[in-house]
């Protein structure tokens, strides 16, 4: 059965269960625990509804529910992307494309995006911003309540940034004014920082994201340069904190990670130009790296071929391999790792792409797994209800014939993909 005949189902599964909730069943040739870091052989996992309530091993078919037959294959929790864009427009090289559509048509695209990545294996992401401020709220909500296809989403509302910064869109003439919407998030002081916060958090965002450095991508800032201020990411962090959520911090440069830290964030966007100090302060204070160390190969080559600004080709040379040096760093030394794409500079969907190259700069195929499954979970304060698959998560499951962790890029394909209980992909 394709993908196409399967839209019926992928919509059933992001609808609430019904009171007695359905039985089914899943025969795991593999089962990959990411929890515990093992691999299993031929075992049986019983869905009641949307959740895992048991796994064993196989004993025979049972008689109370369907089974869904993946013994010839690897079996392993959906995957967590903890960097997307699925809101915006994919990267091109017209730095005005935020402003060439309308906030209606943009939430196709939105959906476009959403299924794809649900497609691709990938059943949680955390949406770190967009242009138009709280179109990933909405976007998440119509996903949760059926209306799309997608992932689970936890979503970040707007950037916190300061004007003109990395969080802006900038490069267009100096007399165009940009829509309110589109400045949810500029703050000019501490003060500011406070009201912008609360603000974007009583529009229903689940954490903030706090733009500390400029941006490869934003045109007329440097990822080196320090932006938000150590008080005005403060302020935002303690907004979060009364609300019981936290802040992210996008950050290239060591000065902007450090200040970020010290001001309290939970973890760190891109690290691109992170020193040791930066590293053993992530590793000291239990700070999260969410380094996207796939992007700059794409930016690079496609990029060059499809006349992107000079000055975004530039910043794409001088931080790619600064990161991926640093990340080998902070895999060494134990820094959590969650995994996270910038998906949206590249096509969504290919967000897999990413692990083989976690791997080649210092993890082994099981941490790589993991820091898409039980670090990023843990990260998004979601332990044991995504990025797992034993009894109490969501039966968000994927199914891959080579066994990742001995073929880490087994999982850039994924034919099997369930979320919440139903096969949303079977090809």
């Amino acid at each position: 059965m394709t993908t196409r005949f399967l839209a019926a189902a992928a919509l059933a599964a992001l609808i609430p269960a019904a009171a007695s909730a359905q039985v089914s069943y899943v025969h795991a040739g593999k089962l990959i625990d990411p929890q515990a870091g093992k691999v299993l052989t031929d075992q049986l996992i019983r869905i009641e509804g949307e959740k895992i309530v048991s796994v064993g091993p196989w004993k025979g078919a049972p008689k109370d529910g369907k089974v869904t037959d993946w013994s010839k294959l690897t079996v392993l929790p959906g995957l967590i992307d903890m960097h997307t864009h699925l809101v915006d427009q994919e990267q091109t090289e017209n730095i005005a494309e935020p402003l060439l559509t309308t906030a209606a048509y943009q939430s196709f695209i939105a959906a476009d995006h959403a299924r794809k990545t649900l497609m691709a294996g990938f059943t949680s992401v955390r949406d770190v911003g967009t242009w138009r401020a709280f179109g990933d709220v909405a976007l998440r909500d119509a996903i949760n309540n059926g209306l799309v296809p997608g992932p689970r989403m936890s979503v970040a509302g707007a950037y916190i940034t300061i004007p003109g910064g990395g969080g802006e869109v900038t490069g267009i003439a100096d007399d165009v004014k940009l829509p309110d919407e589109m400045r949810a998030g500029v703050v000019e002081d501490a003060a500011d920082a406070h009201r912008k916060a609360a603000n974007i958090l009583a529009h229903h965002a689940d954490f903030l994201k706090l733009i500390a450095t400029g941006a490869v991508l934003t045109v007329g800032t440097e990822p080196g340069q320090l932006e938000l201020t150590e008080d005005e990411m403060r302020a935002a962090v303690q907004e979060a904190a009364k609300r019981g959520t936290y802040a992210t911090a996008h950050a290239h440069g060591a000065e902007g990670m450090k200040a970020a830290m010290r001001a309290g964030v939970r973890s760190i966007e891109h690290g691109s130009l992170m020193d040791d100090e930066a590293i053993a302060m992530m590793k000291a204070k239990g700070v999260f790296l969410v380094a996207d160390i796939y992007d700059g190969d794409w930016i690079d080559e496609y990029g060059k071929a499809h006349g992107w600004p000079a000055e975004t080709l530039r910043k794409n040379y001088e931080t790619t391999e600064t990161q991926r040096e640093g990340f080998r760093k902070a895999v060494k030394v134990g820094v959590k790792i969650a995994f996270g794409t910038d998906a949206g500079v590249f096509p969504h969907g290919l967000n897999a792409r990413q692990l083989p190259y976690m791997v080649k700069y210092g993890m082994t195929p099981m941490q790589a797994i993991q820091s898409a499954t039980t670090v990023a979970a843990e990260l998004m304060s979601k332990t044991g209800q995504v990025g797992c698959d034993a009894a109490g998560c969501y039966a968000d499951l994927i199914a891959v014939p080579v066994d990742p962790t001995t073929d880490i890029a087994s999982l850039l394909k994924v034919p099997k993909v369930m979320k919440g209980g139903a096969v949303v992909k079977d090809d």
